[in-house]
């Protein structure tokens, strides 16, 4: 009937064929563990580069966003489902979006050293429009040149102007000073990203899992399919 193939057809293009009986071949599983993994890595990767070596175009996100296209591609190429395709390519941005902060934290945790700067005044709180509810310090080094950046850790409803904040600088200064926090190891700045990390491995390995066609033949229905159509046909078929 046209209706029951046509919803087939509908599942088949949104959440991806997926014509295999039982559990997934496991070369399949491993192929979309491999691109969900160097998707990730290709992403984070490139941020933190971007970000160590002072490449503004990487450490702003833009390399990851590349890759994140990159790997919406390949899932394209792959014929995966529309709808995972699509819930791939929002986790890859948001991962993308996500890495800036985490390399320039990571840069700094690696390289970083810590001065006193001199609050100059206190902008920000819980009902500012601007800067999440934080409040917003601006600092001056030891020679009493203002800093570019705004600090927000560290910087709270107690402090004012003249209290002095522990802020991090770059060696290089290839990524811009922010405050200290307590409590931050080497490996925090990269451990947020986790979550996002594992949740797009994850949907790529559905995403390639579920795009699992069977060979077709040269006329287009799967060889399964024409093979049982001509065992119907010759069944049906009166004796001679």
């Amino acid at each position: 009937m046209p209706e029951p193939r046509l919803m087939a057809h509908l599942r088949s293009t949104v959440w991806g064929p997926a014509e295999f009986v039982g559990l997934p071949p496991w070369w399949l599983a491993a192929e979309g563990l491999l691109v969900g993994s160097v998707g990730v890595g290709a992403i984070v990767g490139a941020t933190v580069a971007g970000a160590w070596y002072g490449i503004p175009g990487l450490a702003d996100g833009e390399g990851g966003l590349v890759c994140a296209v990159a790997i919406v591609l390949y899932l394209c190429v792959m014929r995966a489902g529309r709808a995972l395709v699509g819930i791939v390519a929002l986790l890859a941005v948001c991962l993308a979006l996500q890495a800036p902060q985490a390399a320039v934290g990571l840069v700094l945790a690696e390289r970083g050293r810590v001065e006193s700067a001199v609050v100059t005044s206190v902008e920000g709180g819980p009902g500012a429009l601007s800067g999440r509810g934080r409040y917003l310090c601006a600092v001056a080094d030891g020679d009493g040149v203002p800093l570019r950046v705004r600090i927000w850790r560290g910087c709270g409803q107690a402090t004012r102007p003249g209290d002095e904040l522990a802020v991090v600088y770059d060696a290089k200064e290839r990524v811009p000073p922010r405050g200290v926090e307590a409590g931050t190891s080497r490996s925090g700045p990269l451990r947020g990203l986790g979550g996002w990390a594992v949740t797009l491995v994850t949907a790529c390995v559905v995403a390639v899992v579920r795009s699992y066609r069977l060979s077709r033949t040269a006329t287009g229905p799967p060889a399964w399919q024409a093979s049982a159509a001509g065992t119907d046909r010759a069944a049906q078929s009166p004796p001679c």
